[in-house]
């Protein structure tokens, strides 16, 4: 008598590779729908989403999870981890959930339809020449990271790309925790974008067992970023001795002022920031307070930039009463060569202008742009009460264009949660929760 055959097993589900349009119109979790790409990267595609039940917009990162090898893997599970304990802060985008599938992993985040600091700084018009307004928002990012800091994140990809903005221009959020680490000293050399990354992080051939401070190259991006605000331009085309502008700085820090128009004050900021030597390098709490302190970021107006069509709360910030400040404290002359602001006279690249330059490392491009005006940005609906889920995982039915997504999960708490406790009112009433 011949055994009995056991049955074949079910196969199990081969995850399909989507190219990034084939999830327009997708339904996930029976909740949200995906309406239309903001950004393409390397090992995920950004959405625009609407909340069929409340018609809220979202944006989602979808992150694939098929062809990643472990360590692809954990570095994806970092991002998501590092980024929603950051988001407890107002300046950083808000990681709202988590919704797993076969294929990938769904991180729904606040949408910010206004767009990227770099268009509004280069396209909108709406920093350069405007102090009250700069000091504002580089206030905001100076204290994000500076949070970020402080939980032991760093960011390592600051740049005006992965900042978006909100309020009309009043507000902005941190963004993009893809090269984020929480190694305070890194090995990690080139990570990030080549205009904003310090001296020490540009080694070709570092040598063996070396490594670099991870805040002390942040606050150098916020260096960068804060020229790019006042001047609406890049200082140099990247901080090493084969640049001939850097060099020239590096030689007399008021050289800046003969191709930006940069104050004095601005200058010493500056030089406190660019500090060759990452140990003595300004902190940014010493920043923040010379930043509050300073009278005025430039000493005229450059017209790199159009100025918006139409009048906004951006526009009519006035300048405050001027106070004693630490600039009338400040012991001794500042040294200054008596240079006049001029065009430039072309050290190959002088007086740069800003344009959007792919980070080298950066696991996705989650900066948004091309937002719709008339979107909403509120992240309550979301987050008011995880009752409001109790259907998240059920079937119904959805036109011919939808397209649902049944294993498609919301995993809050996530399994790569940490210890970190989120306080109550950020999430949800109730019990703090345990979240990515």
């Amino acid at each position: 008598m011949y055994p009995t055959e056991l049955p074949t097993p079910p196969l199990s589900p081969v995850p399909r590779c989507y190219a990034p349009e084939d999830r327009l119109g997708f339904i996930l979790a029976n909740r949200l729908e995906l309406t239309g790409i903001l950004g393409v990267g390397a090992y995920g595609v950004v959405y625009t989403a609407l909340d069929i039940h409340t018609h809220i917009q979202y944006a989602v990162k979808a992150l694939n999870k098929s062809g990643l090898d472990p360590r692809q893997l954990k570095y994806q599970q970092r991002e998501i981890r590092l980024h929603h304990q950051a988001s407890q802060h107002p300046n950083v985008v808000s990681l709202v959930r988590i919704m797993d599938s076969v294929d990938c992993t769904y991180v729904v985040m606040e949408f910010c339809p206004e767009g990227d600091l770099f268009s509004s700084i280069t396209d909108k018009g709406h920093f350069v020449g405007n102090d009250p307004l700069v000091k504002r928002v580089f206030l905001q990012l100076l204290d994000a990271v500076q949070f970020c800091h402080s939980m032991g994140i760093y960011h390592r990809d600051l740049k005006p790309e992965n900042v978006l903005v909100t309020d009309q221009g009043m507000t902005v959020k941190l963004a993009d925790f893809g090269l984020a680490t929480e190694d305070y000293f890194t090995s990690d050399f080139g990570c990030g974008s080549t205009f904003y990354m310090s001296p020490e992080c540009q080694q070709s051939h570092p040598r063996p067992l070396s490594c670099y401070a991870s805040a002390a190259n942040d606050v150098w991006s916020l260096g960068v970023m804060l020229v790019n605000l006042t001047c609406g331009r890049n200082p140099w085309k990247r901080a090493s001795l084969e640049d001939s502008t850097f060099r020239a700085y590096l030689k007399d820090p008021f050289f800046l002022k003969s191709i930006l128009p940069l104050s004095t004050e601005m200058v010493y900021i500056l030089s406190r920031v660019f500090e060759r030597d990452p140990a003595k390098r300004i902190t940014i709490p010493e920043l923040r307070q010379l930043i509050v302190d300073c009278p005025r970021f430039t000493d005229s107006v450059m017209t790199t930039a159009p100025a918006p069509a139409q009048p906004s709360p951006v526009q009519v910030l006035q300048p405050q009463v001027q106070v004693p400040t630490a600039w009338d404290r400040l012991q001794g002359p500042i040294p200054y060569s008596q240079v006049p602001f001029t065009m430039p006279v072309d050290l190959d690249h002088q007086q740069l202008p800003m344009h959007a330059q792919p980070s080298g490392s950066s696991s996705d491009s989650s900066h948004y742009s091309d937002f719709s005006e008339s979107a909403v940005s509120d992240t309550s609906a979301l987050t008011e009460d995880y009752s409001d889920y109790s259907d998240y995982n059920c079937m119904s039915p959805v036109s011919s264009e939808q397209v649902q997504v049944p294993d498609c999960k919301v995993v809050f708490p996530h399994p790569i949660c940490v210890e970190h406790p989120v306080p109550v009112d950020v999430f949800a009433a109730g019990a703090p929760i345990q979240v990515c």
